[in-house]
């Protein structure tokens, strides 16, 4: 019997004010399971989209009294799904920031935790320049989470880029990786897409990736095009804009079998050396 499963990646345009953010964000899950999503992932920086670290730090909480965590459990038991926020700003006691996914389960439970690994630290063309290091703390754990009848590794936006960590995540038997992110536009157009293909075909799983889109009100843009892709590579689902909303698809689990089985690339790698 398939192992169906209904999805859904929210995408958001975050402001710089969480207490604004949080009921559009409620209202696009409550769509998302209004739709029929047992499984809803939100963007990174599903609370606030701020550059100006100073005035992001004046509006943030700690994890115990952040209102996006507290309503976050609050509105999986309700709902009865799994909602996986692709990652929140959370203070931490150090001074510090944590970009943080959460994954609770339908019983309100906090299932997972995951601070993002990778640090955006680039200076793009047309004079964009970007510290990730400077604002957080970079996390040093991979964690995969069994929820919604499968096992789920997560991931954050940047992350995308580094195949060994999706690697091991394939390894350890994910059947969906998150790679929710707020990808800037001139990256997203030239690599969002070849990128979440390749991380699904590599790995033989499905990817499923909430965004940002849009001009936000720090003035920055993202790409927006949520995704979900099959263990073959193929788009499934995507919003095809940078306007807020929510991707749906019913996605059959047993696919990842299937494609592991054609193209047995877990099973065939090799350990090898480098010669110099």
């Amino acid at each position: 019997m398939p192992r169906q499963l209904c999805v859904a990646a929210v995408q958001l345009r975050s402001g710089r004010d969480p207490a604004r953010n949080l009921p559009e964000v409620e209202a696009l899950i409550r769509d998302a399971a209004g739709s029929g999503a047992t499984y809803v992932q939100t963007p990174e920086m599903t609370n606030i989209v701020e550059r100006d670290r100073a005035a992001m730090q004046e509006r943030l909480a700690a994890e115990a009294q952040d209102p996006f965590v507290i309503r976050g459990a609050e509105l999986a038991r309700e709902l009865g799904i799994t909602l996986h926020y692709g990652s929140l700003a959370i203070r931490r006691d150090d001074g510090r920031v944590a970009n943080r996914a959460y994954v609770f389960g339908p019983g309100g439970d906090m299932l997972a935790r995951y601070d993002k690994i990778h640090m955006f630290d680039v200076d793009l063309p047309y004079g964009e320049s970007w510290r990730e290091s400077a604002t957080y703390t970079p996390g040093e754990s991979a964690i995969l989470v069994e929820a919604a009848g499968t096992r789920i590794g997560l991931a954050i936006c940047y992350d995308l880029r580094f195949p060994q960590l999706f690697r091991a995540y394939g390894h350890a038997g994910a059947e969906i990786i998150g790679a929710p992110a707020a990808f800037t536009r001139q990256t997203g157009e030239a690599h969002w897409h070849v990128l979440q293909r390749a991380r699904a075909i590599e790995n033989g799983c499905f990817m499923l990736s909430a965004a940002q889109g849009g001009r936000h009100e720090d003035g920055r843009d993202t790409y927006g095009h949520s995704l979900v892709v099959g263990p073959w590579g193929k788009v499934i689902a995507e919003a095809d804009h940078t306007d807020p909303g929510v991707v749906i698809a019913d996605i059959d689990l047993d696919e990842v079998e299937l494609a592991r089985a054609r193209i047995p690339a877990l099973e065939n790698e090799r350990r090898f050396t480098l010669a110099e």
